[in-house]
């Protein structure tokens, strides 16, 4: 058992070091974007079906490195779905409803002037603005309460479905229960077979 539990706490530094990596030495601060700046897509293979991404990276420069930091980790291969309300939410746990180790927080960008509007990406965050680490959501409808408001930050969106919104409804649709410490969880696992940077 101990060997176990050192053998799980050695794999999750080796991964939070792998991720690490994948930022090196990038500060947190804004850029003026270009005008050429690359959207880049990324594919989201479900066991419901495959669901791709575009990023808005010239809006939300730091959440799409963060988000894709953990996409070419290998970090969502194996996550699940774990809430279905008026989000789909996911980028966090194992089969086991485990946490993965992840990067340090990242500051918010939900003062970009983009909407958490049906089909957007957001990042999944505690009550403080600037916690969102992997866990993201995707929007099933205009969720205008998510949205920054004057001094109050919002929940920031940084991509948008292109492709798959039937599979993200179809993954709406499952009955969902409590199994602890979750609510409104998919009561039938739906994982997040691989996620990956694919050609527009």
């Amino acid at each position: 058992m101990i060997r176990a539990k050192a053998i799980l706490a050695i794999e999750a530094i080796l991964l939070t070091l792998s991720l690490a990596a994948m930022l090196p030495g990038e500060d947190q601060t804004p850029k003026t974007p270009a005008a050429n700046v690359v959207s880049p897509v990324v594919a989201l293979e479900t066991t419901m079906g495959t669901i791709k991404v575009e990023l808005f990276t010239a809006k939300a420069p730091i959440t799409t490195r963060n988000f894709l930091a953990y996409v070419n980790a290998g970090f969502y291969n194996g996550t699940i779905v774990h809430r279905v309300d008026f989000v789909v939410g996911m980028g966090g746990y194992t089969e086991a409803l485990t946490p993965k180790p992840t990067l340090p927080p990242i500051k918010n960008e939900s003062k970009n002037g983009l909407k958490n509007a049906r089909g957007t990406l957001s990042m999944a965050r505690y009550n403080d603005p600037d916690s969102a680490t992997s866990q993201f959501f995707v929007n099933l409808k205009d969720n205008t309460h998510l949205d920054a408001s004057g001094a109050e930050w919002g929940y920031a969106v940084f991509g948008k479905v292109i492709e798959g919104m039937d599979v993200v409804d179809k993954i709406a649709a499952v009955k969902t229960g409590t199994k602890t410490p979750f609510s409104n969880i998919p009561l039938q696992t739906i994982v997040v077979k691989s996620a990956k940077v694919v050609p527009k």
